[in-house]
């Protein structure tokens, strides 16, 4: 217990030294030991990157999850590692009301039978919905906030130690430039002389010099795997493109269909609401999208060059086993299928 008692006063000592030299430093009274340009710079692209990860998060789950209420109670059940709540979306309700209201007016009747296949549309919609919100959090969500509560706490961890071996690399400083000073005058009321304090001062010094260097290398390596990190994240985000794009192209075939059953019930001709016109312009006839899985440099004119990750569209040459004709933008040419992984597309 007295051993406790000691090393607890000890660390407070230690600690309320830290904070009056921190105070110092604010007020430029004392020196500081200023982290080389190389970890300065990692340090700002690990905050930033952390910020904006924030900021996305947050946006992205309130995109998904609107009530921030569900929201709360969502991390709760998180927390307590139980399922969350299976709940019907807004969708859903509104599909069940009108269903409900189709089967009270009549399934006979031209507006109660409407009512009921628009709710079931409803319905549809909310299920797609409720679909997509549970792969976006699976590909996107649990990644990111995995590297927030994983990786990043890890740096601010290592970042906090850091800037502990640095005060106490400067305290030691402070104390060889005081042993010095008193070179030449007689010894203190401890009976030691200032030549016995200065190397005391200067073991300590080395000790800590090398504590401090140890410390900033082990940052620098946590900071240079965030760059490795968001590599990880790009393919996060492709997915949840992918995962976006799925969902939205299910609605739309959800809606054409029901505009059909619509136009059937009221005797109307159908007419797509969708422009053909404006979509040839994003994918031309016959073309897949496809997903670079890596680097591919062009050996000639005939060829496109292509990075990893990229989508781009393509499409079959006939008598061509090997090649698929390649399109970004305006820049077309030939490139391997060895080096492409064809996307799920939607009518």
């Amino acid at each position: 217990m007295d051993f406790n008692m000691k090393k607890l006063v000890k660390d407070a000592g230690a600690a309320f030294s830290r904070v009056v030299q921190m105070t110092e430093e604010t007020l430029g009274t004392s020196g500081k030991t200023e982290f080389d340009a190389h970890l300065e710079h990692l340090a700002e692209r690990a905050n930033a990157t952390k910020t904006w990860t924030e900021k996305i998060l947050k946006n992205t789950e309130a995109m998904l999850t609107p009530n921030p209420g569900y929201r709360i109670e969502d991390v709760f059940y998180e927390k307590i590692d139980k399922k969350k709540p299976n709940r019907l979306s807004n969708l859903e309700y509104l599909g069940i009301d009108m269903i409900e209201a189709g089967n009270d007016f009549g399934p006979g009747m031209a507006y109660g039978s409407a009512l009921i296949k628009v709710g079931q549309c409803e319905q549809k919609l909310g299920q797609i919905m409720r679909d997509f919100i549970s792969t976006a959090a699976n590909c996107y969500i649990q990644p990111m906030r995995k590297f927030l509560d994983g990786e990043m706490k890890t740096i601010s961890k290592e970042m906090a130690i850091l800037e502990t071996k640095r005060l106490d690399l400067d305290a030691s400083k402070r104390k060889v430039r005081k042993a010095r000073s008193m070179i030449g005058q007689q010894s203190d009321s401890s009976g030691i002389s200032p030549e016995v304090m200065l190397d005391q001062a200067e073991r300590e010094l080395r000790v800590a010099q090398s504590e401090f260097d140890r410390q900033a290398e082990i940052v620098k390596l946590l900071l240079e795997g965030v760059s490795s990190s968001q590599a990880g994240h790009l393919r996060c985000l492709h997915e949840f493109v992918e995962a976006q794009a799925r969902h939205y192209a299910q609605c739309n075939a959800v809606m054409q269909d029901l505009q059909r059953e619509l136009a059937g019930i009221s005797g109307a001709s159908y007419h797509p609401t969708s422009d053909s016109s404006s979509t040839t312009n994003v994918v031309e006839n016959g073309e897949d999208r496809a997903r670079v899985l890596c680097d591919y440099n062009a050996r000639d004119s005939s060829e496109l060059s292509v990075m990893q990750d990229e989508v781009i569209y393509v499409r079959e040459i006939p008598g061509d086993e090997d090649y698929y004709k390649g399109r970004r933008g305006n820049q077309r040419g030939k490139v391997p299928k060895v080096y492409l992984e064809l996307l799920i597309t939607f009518p």
